[in-house]
């Protein structure tokens, strides 16, 4: 397990005892597509006889509603708000790991052979353009594929998202209509004919049940579910399916590893086999908490996730981040005060997780 080096944060953060807030509980919300990763984090931190977690899984846009009224003690977002809309709601962000965003299909006709998409034709589907699987441009993209002359039923996410927001800064980026139409938001007013659903929970059930189905999911969701993914054309020209790896080497070759920045999106990065949809999600505090004591039991949390955490973080197929993000998230959380400007006192926690 790889964690940061003690000293990086030895000045900030105080060693406490085993069972340090037990009984307590901690509240969250947003993101659908974190969701596995804060269920997995939260089981083991309780079963180190730490505060439960309450996570609720509601989407970006709501989980960034709920910390802006103060109602949970974070929020998660695959969306980092900018600097002017974190000063004017007074909070802070910082990511907690790296995943991606999926197209999904539900065409039995391909067996076990996977459909090929470039960002164009994708793009042209979800602006309700395309609506055939057969398609010349589909079709000249897939030569040996058998593709039906079946209706494409274009599943969407119908509450505002992280992974919405991805997805269409993906497209924007490929795609100039797309930009000029429907631009980069968490929420779309869709064509009529498309089928929304609330949540990746919801579009994946929607996907598996419908036929002809196409829709977009945070990768966990595609291996928990056994869904059936696109390959897509990358940046550097090659069709690559979504992994781990692909996430891995889109972050490399971005300004988050070469310069600790997370201000941008991980989207259409370069690389030999990076997947051109690679997001990373993020947790949300006051800057000033008028609730010190719970606030402070949230962000030893996230300090227990940081230090102990990277075998979760793989197990639910996300990517851990690189040791000088961990670093600026570390000083984000240290400049968090209570409501008269005084530092937190948040301490770490040790991890006496099962081994099984």
């Amino acid at each position: 397990m790889k964690t940061l080096n003690f000293l990086a944060i030895s000045s900030f953060l105080v060693a406490a005892p085993f069972g340090f807030a037990t009984g307590q509980s901690i509240s969250g919300a947003g993101s659908s597509a974190a969701a596995p990763i804060y269920q997995s984090w939260a089981q083991e931190y309780q079963k180190s006889g730490y505060a439960a977690v309450a996570y609720e899984s509601i989407g970006s846009s709501a989980g960034l509603k709920k910390i802006r009224e103060n109602t949970t003690d974070f929020g998660a977002s695959d969306v980092a708000p900018s600097k002017d809309e974190l000063d004017k709601s007074g909070l802070v962000v910082f990511p907690i790991a790296i995943t991606g965003v999926a197209p999904v299909v539900n065409l039995p006709s391909l067996g076990d052979r996977p459909l090929r998409l470039d960002g164009a034709v994708l793009a042209r589907i979800f602006l309700g353009e395309i609506t055939i699987w057969s398609d010349p441009q589909i079709k000249q993209l897939n030569p040996n594929l058998k593709l039906l002359d079946l209706k494409i039923k274009v599943i969407v996410r119908s509450d505002g998202s992280g992974t919405t927001y991805n997805f269409a800064d993906y497209l924007a980026k490929v795609s100039a209509v797309w930009m000029s139409r429907f631009g980069v938001k968490t929420g779309f007013t869709w064509p009529q004919t498309f089928i929304g659903a609330k949540g990746s929970d919801g579009v994946v059930q929607a996907v598996k049940t419908t036929l002809g189905a196409i829709g977009y999911v945070d990768y966990g969701y595609v291996q928990a579910n056994g869904l059936k993914s696109a390959q897509l054309q990358n940046a550097q020209g090659h069709f690559v399916s979504p992994s781990n790896a692909g996430f891995r080497e889109a972050l490399t070759h971005s300004d988050w590893y070469s310069k600790g920045s997370f201000a941008g999106t991980l989207t259409q990065q370069t690389g030999e086999g990076a997947w051109p949809i690679t997001m990373g999600t993020f947790a949300l505090f006051p800057k000033n908490t008028e609730h010190s004591v719970e606030t402070t039991r949230a962000l030893e949390f996230f300090v227990w996730a940081f230090m102990n955490g990277d075998k979760l973080v793989q197990r639910n197929n996300f990517v851990r981040m690189p040791d000088r993000i961990q670093t600026q998230a570390y000083k984000i959380i240290s400049s968090i005060k209570d409501k008269n400007g005084a530092a937190l006192s948040v301490k770490m926690v040790s991890y006496t997780a099962s081994k099984n």
